[in-house]
């Protein structure tokens, strides 16, 4: 595991809902297209400050999905108290917890920004979990 990028794709708030949408799916096939990664993980669960927020939480998410199945590209999900759990060692972490173990972990300079360190977390736990699942493959008898 090793860290190459992070960041934060957002779009103007004075843009209307689906011009941001299509804003942030375009952000993210480009960035399928330079990185090419080998899947995709999510967190499964989104929830926001208040039913205005969830539901566009939830449109953006769907973006996304939509970006990684059109790409081919396998998905995963993960319930944000295992990601914490994988992470930290324990569900119930706060935010700054998982920040300075993203950073600690991937050996970055400085810690990321809250947003970027829970997609690391979500890369790492599916790092993690990933490599379980294959060695557990492995050791299954034929």
């Amino acid at each position: 595991m090793s860290y190459v990028e992070c960041g934060v794709i957002s779009a103007p708030a004075r843009e209307v809902r689906v011009q941001r949408l299509l804003t942030i799916g375009r952000a993210l096939r480009e960035l399928v297209e330079e990185l090419k990664p080998d899947s995709v993980a999510m967190e499964e669960a989104f929830f926001g400050k208040n039913v205005q927020a969830t539901i566009a939480l939830g449109e953006a998410r769907g973006v996304a999905l939509f970006v990684a199945a059109d790409c081919g590209l396998p998905l995963a999900g993960y319930a944000p108290a295992q990601v914490k759990s994988t992470v930290v060692g324990h569900g119930r972490a706060t935010k700054g917890q998982v920040q300075f173990l993203v950073r600690a972990l991937l050996s970055m300079k400085r810690p990321p920004p809250e947003d970027a360190a829970d997609a690391l977390a979500i890369a790492i736990c599916h790092a993690r979990h990933a490599a379980a699942e294959r060695v557990l493959r492995s050791a299954r008898l034929p």
